[in-house]
């Protein structure tokens, strides 16, 4: 089950990267 946790916290991260890159989109 750790890489369900692996896989959460890289979409999080992911969607916090693209937010602080596009801030228009969000």
């Amino acid at each position: 089950m750790q890489w369900l946790l692996l896989a959460l916290s890289l979409l999080m991260g992911g969607y916090l990267f693209a937010s602080l890159l596009w801030p228009e989109r969000f």
